[in-house]
């Protein structure tokens, strides 16, 4: 039996090479990111992260703010603050 396993996938060449650049900056290869997801997957028994789908309260929200609708301009974070009762 063998001690490895091949993973092949399909992604954007985009995607791939943004990646491999931040697996550099951590001192990974591909192998060794590919490696660490699986086992953190393991170790969570699911995802590492949250992966949600949005319900329609959020995706009404996400389209308005896309229009520019219902958004409140501040000049600065202090403004914003005494607007928010902070």
């Amino acid at each position: 039996m063998s001690k490895t396993a091949v993973v092949r996938a399909r992604i954007e060449p985009d995607v791939k090479h943004h990646a491999e650049a931040i697996f550099r900056e951590l001192g990974l290869n591909t192998t060794e990111a590919i490696t660490l997801f699986y086992r953190q997957v393991s170790l969570c028994n699911g995802l590492p992260f949250d992966v949600r789908i949005p319900n329609q309260e959020t995706l009404k929200a996400f389209e308005d703010t896309e229009k520019g609708k219902d958004l409140t301009h501040y000049e600065n974070a202090q403004e914003m603050y005494d607007d928010l009762d902070i």
